[in-house]
């Protein structure tokens, strides 16, 4: 009350200005206008500082979305590639091409953990086996090849980096399709070797390596990195390329893990193989021990006769 009592006649005087301003400004057209065109300008500006704030803090949302949305895109490129192929070996007289089927899908994840100076790196991610993760999934970032899923928990998973030496990536030259093992040699985080590629080969510096797809983990065609060097192995029966790798791993934050679909029945046809070659294995040794069982025993038979020669 004291505060109100001692301050009245500055209430009073903020109480007219108000409204004699408010009668200004409505009864008189000039006078409207310029208080509209001012506020106009204040409120553009306020609200371009809020739009700044905002969209600051909704870059990761954005981020994600642009993730999915390159991811579906590879996907739909990976897809045409395989009906040009399919196009290419067709024969004149066919009615059309079978539709493609969806082979792979992905899971959008946040890399929360990183390292490129260890020995041996591993990357972990904020997806684990309730989003869909699964051992033996390929990781990409929207600039190449990231890993390959070792383990999964419920809402985490760990990744085996590329730069990892454990890890060995089955990738060929795009421009003329030589392939060989992408591996990294524990030093620079920017740069893996491509080894056992053919000598005959013509290898060009800026040449392109992709993913081979020759396992079920990564599609066909994904950049790993681009051609530095040339250099010979110490056998000299094979090739070495040095590989810029396309993927920053010093900058990584958001990945997509790749799900084969087929990678089920890829991996069953692969363990029928494996299993026909153990029982052709097994029977081939079977033949061979009984052949040396056979003649075993005619070496006995003869030991025996030549003995019951020699007796008077």
């Amino acid at each position: 009350m004291n505060f109100l009592v001692k301050h009245v006649s500055w209430f009073v005087f903020i109480f007219y200005v108000i409204m004699s301003c408010v009668l200004l400004f409505n009864n008189n057209p000039y006078q409207q206008s310029v208080y509209l065109t001012s506020a106009n300008g204040l409120s553009a500006t306020v609200y371009k500082a809020y739009s700044t704030v905002t969209s600051y803090f909704n870059l990761r949302t954005i981020n994600d979305e642009l993730q999915q949305r390159n991811a579906a895109l590879e996907m739909q490129v990976i897809g045409l590639e395989k009906q040009v192929d399919n196009l290419k070996i067709q024969l004149p007289d066919t009615n059309g091409v079978q539709p493609l089927l969806r082979q792979y899908n992905y899971v959008v994840a946040n890399v929360i953990s990183n390292s490129v100076s260890q020995p041996y790196n591993y990357i972990t991610i904020d997806r684990g086996a309730l989003d869909g993760i699964e051992p033996e999934m390929g990781v990409v970032d929207h600039n190449g090849v990231v890993g390959i899923v070792n383990a999964v928990g419920r809402h985490s998973a760990r990744i085996i980096s590329l730069l990892n030496p454990y890890m060995r990536l089955s990738c060929k030259v795009k421009r003329n399709n030589y392939f060989g093992s992408m591996m990294w040699d524990g030093r620079n985080p920017e740069y893996a070797t491509l080894q056992e590629l053919p000598k005959q080969g013509h290898y060009l510096k800026g040449d392109t390596v992709v993913t081979s797809g020759y396992s079920a983990v990564f599609p066909e065609g994904i950049i790993v990195g681009y051609v530095v060097s040339k250099e010979r192995d110490m056998s000299g029966t094979f090739v070495s390329l040095k590989v810029r790798l396309a993927t920053n791993f010093m900058q990584l934050s958001t990945v997509r893990a790749v799900k084969n679909k087929m990678k089920v029945e890829l991996k069953a046809l692969e363990s029928k193989d494996e299993n026909k070659q153990a029982a052709e294995q097994q029977k081939a040794q079977d033949a061979t021990k009984r052949k040396l069982d056979r003649a075993a025993a005619k070496a006995a038979q003869a030991r025996e006769g030549r003995k019951e020669a020699k007796r008077p």
